[in-house]
């Protein structure tokens, strides 16, 4: 090896040893760790919320520039039951960073997560809440997030389990996109993708090519697309079509619409359902709906869901209940659980 070659190994040697030292620098001091632990901490604040962690943020450099956070406590000021405690998470930063670039968050990556819905709940019933004539809102987040590995509870009772929710920035006139999977308490696994791009103006949020899919394999599949509006308060509208596959029957064609509420009459969601041997044409109250919900989980009596129209089903397969020739009349003057109990003729077999 010549003198002028083995100079310029030295001297690209020496550049990357500079390179290394200057990167691990700016990690340790333009980063400055703990200015985004008080930026991520201060905004909880303003939310009304407390963030506590377990040691301090340590930085990162690869694959991106980031802050690595360890055993993260989210809850109410005050509030005694975190609504989030999660192993680790971390704060991905844009490289613009470590020249000095302003403080902002890319994303934000949650592993490990404990929600409890419970908690969250009484949470979001402090908050002051806005007129019923109010327009709509977008809440803007201003980075994308992940949850992985979490788990979803009511106080001490499971409610979903292997939660993993990856979102994209949630941006007026930007494509947002948001994937949601999940296991239920059977071990049911569930994913839910939705994509839209969300437009507010003039107090009217409108969720552009709306397309959402619902899958639980391998039972079922139902992809659906349209578009949605949101003026305030239960004024809600949308219309949607797709269909859903089936492993254990045809597939069915599927017609949703949300009618918002008037003086006369509530929020309903409208679901048409069509297939070789099925056929359901149904209007259901949301809010009716949930409280019906709530009384089932509590222990109540159990009844047929509030709703009106018409289903007319060659057979229906829940878990280990099978039911033949399922017809359901169900009018505004005539209740669905009576209307099931004089028109239905169902066999069952475990």
């Amino acid at each position: 090896m010549n003198r002028r070659l083995r100079i310029g190994l030295y001297a690209a040697g020496g550049m990357i040893v500079v390179f290394v030292l200057a990167a691990f620098i700016a990690t340790y001091v333009v980063l400055q760790p703990e200015r985004f632990t008080a930026l991520l901490q201060s905004r909880a604040r303003a939310a009304g919320l407390d963030l506590a962690l377990a040691s301090p943020a340590s930085p990162t450099l690869w694959p991106k520039p980031a802050l690595e956070l360890e055993g993260l406590t989210l809850r109410a000021e005050g509030a005694g039951t975190p609504m989030i405690v999660a192993s680790r998470g971390k704060l991905v930063l844009p490289w613009r960073t470590l020249t000095g670039g302003g403080t902002r968050i890319s994303r934000l990556e949650i592993e490990g997560a404990r929600i409890d819905l419970n908690a969250v709940s009484a949470y979001l019933d402090t908050l002051p809440s806005r007129p019923s004539t109010a327009g709509a809102i977008l809440p803007t987040i201003d980075a994308g997030f992940r949850v992985s590995r979490g788990t979803l509870t009511r106080g001490n009772q499971l409610f979903l389990s292997n939660v993993d929710i990856d979102a994209g920035r949630l941006a007026n006139g930007r494509p947002f996109n948001l994937s949601l999977a999940a296991s239920t308490a059977g071990d049911s696994p569930y994913t839910l993708d939705l994509e839209t791009t969300p437009s507010l103006a003039h107090g009217v949020l409108t969720l552009n090519d709306l397309a959402l899919e619902v899958t639980s394999k391998p039972t079922f599949s139902t992809t659906l697309r349209g578009d949605a509006t949101w003026r305030g308060g239960a004024d809600v509208g949308a219309s949607l079509a797709g269909s859903m596959t089936r492993t254990s029957g045809t597939p069915y064609d599927i017609v949703l619409d949300v009618t918002p509420a008037n003086q006369q009459d509530p929020l309903y969601i409208a679901i048409k359902l069509d297939g070789d041997n099925d056929h359901a044409n149904l209007r259901i109250p949301p809010i009716a709906f949930a409280e019906w919900w709530g009384r089932i989980n509590a222990g109540g009596s159990p009844t047929l869901p509030p709703l009106l129209g018409t289903v007319d089903a060659k057979a229906v397969d829940a878990g280990p209940v099978h039911v033949k020739g399922l017809r359901i009349r169900a009018t505004p003057s005539v209740p669905a659980a009576a209307a099931s109990s004089a028109n239905a003729r169902p066999s069952v077999s475990p």
